[in-house]
């Protein structure tokens, strides 16, 4: 997965890729991640724009990118939340879609 790939590098924490195939009608992965502040939330969203970009991938929409505790980033079959970690433990995505498979995005056949 690229995505978690690009976060990994620019430092986010605890990240995890969920297959909502099947559970969501409006996108099929998710990837989920932590940063250690607004600022490390911008830049790592910074990082995926670029790192993206170069691949061809455009967000579809990012809400919160200015000033929030939470970004989200559209690219359709997939959408990335970038979350300081007061607010991922508070909106606890990974319980909330937990019929939700886990997949390794550390395996090398998954590209995304």
């Amino acid at each position: 997965m690229d995505i978690a790939r690009i976060a990994d590098a620019a430092k986010a924490e605890n990240i995890v890729l969920l297959d909502v195939r099947g559970l969501s009608t409006i996108t099929d992965f998710f990837v989920i991640f932590t940063g250690t502040s607004q600022t490390h939330l911008r830049a790592i969203g910074k990082r995926l724009d670029e790192e993206l970009s170069k691949k061809g991938f455009e967000a579809e929409r990012v809400d919160g990118r200015h000033s929030t505790n939470w970004i989200v980033f559209d690219y359709g079959n997939v959408i990335a939340h970038a979350m300081i970690e007061e607010t991922r433990r508070f909106y606890d995505l990974e319980r909330l879609w937990g019929d939700a498979p886990i997949i390794n995005w550390q395996s090398n056949e998954n590209q995304m």
